[in-house]
């Protein structure tokens, strides 16, 4: 069994070649149990969260990721979300490697963004403004960078500080970035907008979305969270990664179910349904979509086995050399 640190699970897993294996995950699917939610209690005076993420096709890997989000860690200069990925031979059931699961996560979450605005945002994007300045909101630049071509991305963050040190490193990276002052301008002049924070209350309110906007809500994962507020669930065409997941999991998706916003038959297709053809996606250059994902086990083993897979290329390629 080896251990891959979060530098190998980066190498391995670029977002062009990410996002064309998630595409073929959810195509093939696997066996996927509804993730485990184990309240930790009040830790920094906020709520503390294990998960555990099981997934598995019958005879191929098993894995598994066990998960930490600790809010709080922001005041500790600490991410919010640490996780280990552990991977099992699915014959006989041994231990094949144990990744760094933080890496593994931003990842895939990112990659699970572009590849749902691969179906949904218009062709012809300009600008995308992401939301939110923690570990993932470079990672969902590059990753919606890899499916669209865009001639400005923004980013906004409650503390502009942050937001500067961001777009200074996708600015190092070679990619066309400012720093927005004021969201709701931002969003007005977006055409994607993509939103990775921990929020309880609505940050994108639906008035500000023009005609043709692509909007991913990425970071809120429990039913308390929510990033959009109702007009913005109202006027868009919704579309999520897992149905369950999002009608159990996912605040801006729940919330208005429970309040009669909408209704289930709302939610036009999941991830499956794009992936296998059965939804088209975006139908009007005029329409707003929106994409909520909570996070899919299927993701994380369908990274892990990439990683797994080209991390065992290169150590044969090296031992032959």
């Amino acid at each position: 069994m080896r251990f891959i640190d979060a530098d190998a699970v980066h190498a391995a897993l670029d977002y062009p070649g990410l996002v064309a294996t998630l595409r073929d995950a959810f195509v093939e699917g696997c066996m996927m149990p509804t993730r485990h939610h184990h309240a930790l209690g009040q830790v920094g005076g906020q709520e503390a969260t294990l998960l555990l993420m099981p997934a598995w096709s019958p005879g191929q890997e098993i894995g598994v990721k066990v998960a930490n989000v600790f809010p709080g860690n922001a005041h500790h200069a600490l991410p919010a979300v640490s996780a280990t990925y552990l991977l099992f031979d699915g014959t006989t059931g041994q231990p094949r490697a144990v990744l760094d699961g933080a890496a593994l996560t931003v990842r895939r979450t990112a990659a699970a963004s572009a590849l749902a605005a691969s179906y949904l945002a218009r062709r012809d994007v300009d600008r995308l403004l992401v939301v939110g300045t923690g570990k993932l909101a470079p990672h969902l630049a590059r990753a919606h960078a890899a499916v669209r071509d865009y001639r400005e991305i923004v980013v906004w963050g409650r503390r502009a500080e942050a937001a500067r040190e961001v777009a200074e490193q996708l600015g190092e990276e070679g990619y066309p970035v400012a720093v927005a002052d004021r969201l709701e301008d931002a969003v007005r002049g977006a055409d994607v907008v993509s939103c990775a924070t921990l929020s309880e209350s609505p940050l994108v309110r639906g008035e500000w979305l023009s005609a043709g906007t692509h909007l991913d809500l990425v970071g809120g994962f429990t039913p308390r969270m929510r990033e959009a507020d109702d007009a913005c669930i109202r006027r868009a065409e919704l579309f999520v990664d897992t149905r369950e997941g999002a009608c159990s999991e996912a605040g801006d998706i729940v919330q208005p179910l429970e309040s009669g916003v909408i209704d289930a038959t709302a939610i036009r297709a999941d991830l499956y349904e794009l992936c296998r053809g059965s939804h088209p996606g975006r139908e009007q250059d005029a329409a707003i979509t929106l994409f909520k994902s909570v996070g899919a086990a299927l993701e994380d083993l369908a990274a892990a086995r990439m990683v797994a897979a080209r991390v065992d290329a290169t150590t044969v390629s090296v031992a032959d050399g």
